[in-house]
């Protein structure tokens, strides 16, 4: 039992049961869980998902992440979870050289724990709990989805975030970008070129929204504006690709007037194109191309998904940060995040321990479009860790509500990926059926838990009030965490709407903002 004085503890008072559940081969790692029974207990019971390749115990006496208020268990939710089965961190793969350890990742483990999890509430209570949730983000966004498609019947809400559901599709995307810098001609770019087509997106479509507030918000009308944005930022003949590489100084690039206007410093060596040192090679342009077309492979993975959605690297993803491309011109052995991108590093791991099942395997020498004899491998891997499988007729007809909050600036989970599933799901069931189950929030400036604009917000009494009370959430509020703009407020609009300024009113309010589709 934990005292409401304990050293750290500010979820009041609750019993922590830590425990494993063994596996079936003796070669396989446990699932190790923690469930977590406050004295006050409010009736429900949240499982929580990891992030990552998993590894590390989802202890439940923290937050959501970046909700507002207190954690769930100081506000009385039976909490638990687990380490999907593998002891490690969220960048390590070689757990999948198991099977077992593979199955537990990609959904065993959801149901273990949370069965195990029930049995132990009913045994502290003398009763079940009224309504059990799930949140996650990223990979925990994949496991809420699995939890939906594989097993409704557990769940009466969910709340998957930036959800990596087309677990293949990103990680064999990933191995198509590390091709594409390193096994093509100076397709790298340096941070200081990742900052400058940044710079240049926000010069180009930062107003679009009616404010000038360093955020992306129309990213459609952005997106007409791509071809201009692409060739204010190509090179002209008469620049070397080695110019292109030169490590300057990307901190106060010279922002374009307007969108018909080049860059302001006048030293552009020919006419409607930008200076040596504040270009882009047409290497480096199909890089970012290729980042915005994403992967299209000519066999059908599980459930007949044959493409990864690219990226909104013209629209306002940010590329040069911890988890963007990198900063080093040779693929490092193993690859990191740091020097080649998160992207690659983790499709690298993905391709040598899910795949080829050989930690001497090289990634960057792997067609994702040619597998010859893995081909099989990787459709099975598609259907044994992801999540796009269309058919949650069940949790629709049991009652069950989702609700997803992603990025539209995200670097790691496209959001055009979400988008694209949510769309799956509207033509399968109809606007109407899908909106009395489900709420997508799609976030601008808002990255992979980082960005321009971070928000925090009420995701879980949001849930729980349409659960229990039938409230569907329209249009919320989220307050800005992002150290540069903390405190201010923006409207989360119930996708396709995004925040438009009304012309008036302070730029940091969210009642300054009204939600708009035009």
């Amino acid at each position: 039992m934990i005292s409401t004085t304990a050293r750290g503890n500010n979820d009041g008072e609750y019993c922590r049961i830590t425990g494993a559940i063994r596996a079936v081969r003796t070669d396989t790692p446990d699932i190790r869980f923690e469930v977590n029974l406050p004295s006050h207990w409010n009736g429900r019971a949240l499982q929580m998902g990891g992030g990552g390749y998993n590894g590390e115990v989802q202890r439940g006496t923290g937050g959501v992440n970046y909700a507002a208020g207190r954690a769930p268990l100081a506000e009385g939710y039976a909490t638990f979870g687990s380490d999907s089965g593998h002891v490690g961190n969220a960048a390590r793969a070689d757990f999948a050289l198991s099977d077992e350890a593979v199955a537990n990742f990609g959904f065993e483990h959801i149901k273990k724990t949370h069965d195990v999890a029930l049995a132990l509430i009913r045994l502290g209570y003398g009763r079940g709990p009224l309504k059990t949730y799930f949140v996650g983000g990223s990979t925990g966004g994949r496991e809420g989805y699995t939890a939906i498609e594989r097993f409704p019947g557990d769940y009466d809400g969910v709340i998957a975030n930036a959800p990596a559901i087309n677990f293949s599709g990103v990680r064999l995307n990933g191995l198509e970008i590390g091709r594409r810098i390193y096994r093509k001609s100076d397709g790298f770019l340096p941070p200081d070129k990742q900052k400058l087509v940044h710079a240049r997106v926000l010069a180009e479509c930062d107003a679009l929204d009616g404010a000038k507030d360093g955020i992306v918000s129309n990213v459609e009308a952005c997106r007409a504006r791509e071809a201009q944005t692409i060739a204010s930022l190509r090179c002209g003949p008469d620049v070397s690709a080695s110019d292109t590489h030169q490590g300057n100084d990307a901190s106060v690039p010279d922002i374009p007037l307007s969108s018909g206007t080049r860059w302001a410093a006048a030293s552009a060596k020919s006419p409607g194109t930008a200076p040596q040192a504040r270009c882009l090679s047409d290497a480096q342009i199909a890089t970012m191309k290729s980042l915005r077309d994403g992967l299209s492979l000519p066999y059908p993975l599980a459930y007949g998904v044959m493409q990864y959605p690219g990226y909104n690297v013209f629209e306002g993803a940010d590329l040069s940060g911890m988890l963007g491309l990198g900063a080093s011109p040779l693929p490092s052995s193993p690859p990191t995040f740091a020097a080649n991108g998160y992207l690659f590093t983790q499709g690298d791991a993905y391709f040598k321990y899910f795949v080829a099942r050989d930690k001497m395997a090289s990634g960057i020498d792997f067609d994702p479009s040619e597998p010859g004899r893995y081909r099989q491998r990787l459709i099975d891997l598609s259907s044994t860790v992801g999540a796009m499988n269309p058919d949650v007729s069940t949790f629709i007809a049991r009652g069950g509500k989702l609700i997803t909050l992603q990025g539209l600036a995200d670097e790691v989970v496209s959001p055009n990926q979400t988008i694209a599933f949510y769309r799956t799901l509207v033509s399968r069931y109809g606007q109407a059926t899908v909106d009395s189950f489900m709420r997508l929030y799609m976030v601008p400036g808002y990255q992979h838990g980082n960005g321009v604009f971070i928000p925090s917000w009420d995701a879980l009494n949001a849930l729980d009030a349409w659960v229990s009370q039938g409230a569907a959430p329209g249009a919320l509020v989220a307050i800005d965490i992002a150290p540069a703009t903390n405190g201010r407020s923006r409207p989360l609009c119930v996708y396709p709407a995004f925040p438009r300024y009304r012309g008036k009113g302070d730029v940091n309010v969210a009642a300054s903002f009204e939600c708009s589709t035009l």
